[in-house]
C-alpha cells in the first residue's frame, strides 16, 4: 500500500486534496514528522512527497512558502523528538538483539554512518531514506549534545525541505515532468537510496578484505 502511495503520489495527493482540502496541509505535516520522528517509521515517503507537494503548490492547491515552513516545522519536530526517544531508551534499544519495533539492520547502518561522517550525519541523512529516520534516533544514544544536534537538525531540515518542495514547484509542472510524472518519482527514489547502497557495498567490500 505504501509502494503504490509513493509510485502513485499524484494520484493520491491530488484525491486528498479533493477531500481534505486545506486539512492536506496537516496530513503532510503528520506524514513528514512521523518519517522522521518514528523509528518504526522509515519507509513513509519524504523526498517524493515533497517533490509532488511542490508540483501541485505550483498548480495553486498549495501556498508554497507556508508549505515550505509547516514541512520544515515538522522535519525539525520529528528529528527532535527522535533525538529524545535515542537519548532516553536508546541504550536499552542498542544492546538489545530481540527489538520488536525496529529493525536492526536499518539502526546498525545508520550507526556505522554516524561513524564515519559524525555530526554532519544529521544534515547528509536527511537526503538518504531510512538512514534519515534512524540518524537522530542514533545521535540521542551517542555523544553529541542537544545544542549540537539541534542546529544540524535546523540547518538539515530546512535545505531538505526547501530543496525538494522548491525543486516540484519549479519543474513539476514543465509538460515531459509532467508526462513522466511516475518516471520522475522513480529517479527521485533511485537517486535518494543511492548513497545507501554505496555505502552498503563498501562496507561489504570491505568486510570480504578484512
Amino acid at each position: 500500500m505504501i509502494f503504490d502511495f509513493i509510485i502513485h503520489i499524484d494520484v493520491h495527493l491530488s484525491e486528498l486534496i479533493r477531500s481534505y482540502g486545506m486539512w492536506t496541509y496537516l496530513i503532510l505535516f503528520l506524514i513528514i514528522f512521523c518519517e522522521t520522528g518514528l523509528v518504526v517509521a522509515p519507509l513513509l515517503p519524504g523526498d517524493s512527497l515533497l517533490f509532488a507537494a511542490g508540483t501541485f503548490a505550483a498548480r495553486g492547491d498549495f501556498n508554497v512558502f507556508w508549505l515550505f515552513v509547516l514541512l520544515s516545522i515538522a522535519a525539525i519536530l520529528g528529528d527532535t523528538v527522535n533525538y529524545w526517544v535515542g537519548k532516553v531508551i536508546g541504550p536499552k534499544v542498542f544492546h538489545n538483539e530481540n527489538v520488536r519495533f525496529l529493525n536492526r539492520k536499518y539502526l546498525d547502518r545508520t550507526h556505522e554512518f554516524y561513524e564515519k561522517y559524525g555530526g554532519k550525519t544529521i544534515i547528509i541523512a536527511r537526503f538518504v531514506p531510512i538512514i534519515r529516520t534512524f540518524a537522530p534516533f542514533v545521535a540521542g544514544i551517542g555523544s553529541m549534545t542537544y545544542g549540537k544536534f539541534i542546529s544540524y537538525n535546523v540547518i538539515g531540515g530546512v535545505v531538505w525541505i526547501g530543496s525538494f518542495a522548491y525543486a516540484g514547484y519549479f519543474f513539476g509542472n514543465i509538460p515531459m515532468v509532467k508526462r513522466n510524472f511516475t518516471l520522475v518519482i522513480f529517479a527521485i527514489i533511485i537517486l535518494s537510496v543511492m548513497p545507501g547502497v554505496v555505502e552498503f557495498i563498501k562496507h561489504k567490500m570491505k568486510n570480504s578484505k578484512a
